[in-house]
């Protein structure tokens, strides 16, 4: 069948096309690298991944899958899936791309900023949280039309969750369709892109974002908002979500303004 396949898309041109897209999945071209971009997943092992709660890689917890990265299915709650995992390396400022697919209903998130808490437990910030769990800047990953967080703009796809909305310029790709987000860190800016649009943007430690945050739940994280060097944690939140082509371009730091 696969072979027949190829036969037709090659009788009508396509062959070339689709080869390129595909082996384009997880790889750098010769630009990017000269560009200073590094694959964070090379759709074929965790290397340069790591559990939050334990000191090794993440082995079964999170599984490859047609050259993605899964979480598995859980409870639809917190650390019921795969558990949270972190790159290994951490970033100043930089240029994060990534793209993702979440199963019907699902949640999830990236997190940067990313403050580690096992040994310095602090306020509780989800049902079930014993003030140990990572917690950080989120870049949303949700099914706007069936998760009931969709009806929340500053916990739907994009946002800075519990934070800040995405703009009118969002468009959000439907559940099994991959979307392509970025997350940009210069100096003290720091922006939210999704398929090819900007967001939204905020300043690190602006007196507006500090406002924000002490109206906010995580008004009673020390430093919540302020700039530092980060770890990127992908999110388990008990539901499936699938990773591919997750790059990143490591920027010369910007002085403080």
């Amino acid at each position: 069948m696969k072979k027949l396949l190829l036969l037709i898309l090659s009788g009508l041109g396509l062959l070339g096309t689709v080869l390129a897209q595909d082996t384009a999945v997880n790889t750098l071209s010769e630009a990017e690298r000269k560009e200073g971009w590094k694959l964070l997943f090379d759709g074929k092992t965790l290397t340069g991944w790591r559990n939050y709660r334990q000191a090794a890689p993440p082995g079964k917890h999170w599984v490859i899958e047609e050259g993605c990265l899964k979480n598995p299915k859980g409870t639809g709650r917190p650390e019921t899936g795969g558990g949270e995992i972190l790159t290994t390396d951490a970033f100043t400022d930089f240029d994060f791309r990534f793209e993702w697919r979440i199963a019907p209903g699902g949640n999830s998130g990236v997190i940067y900023f990313v403050k580690e808490r096992q040994n310095a437990p602090g306020a509780k910030m989800f049902r079930g949280d014993d003030g140990t769990g990572p917690v950080g800047h989120e870049y949303q990953l949700l099914d706007d039309e069936r998760h009931p967080d969709g009806k929340d703009p500053a916990h739907r796809a994009g946002a800075l969750y519990a934070l800040i909305a995405p703009n009118a310029a969002k468009r959000l790709k439907p559940v099994g369709q991959f979307n392509q987000s970025r997350i940009l860190v210069q100096g003290m800016h720091v922006e939210h892109w999704l398929n090819g649009a900007k967001i939204l943007e905020y300043e690190l430690e602006s007196p507006a974002f500090l406002h924000a945050v002490a109206a906010s739940k995580y008004r009673d994280l020390p430093s919540f908002g302020t700039k530092f060097k980060t770890r990127i944690q992908l999110q388990d939140h008990g539901d499936e979500i699938w990773f591919r082509n997750l790059k990143i371009r490591p920027l010369p730091v910007t002085a403080r303004q």
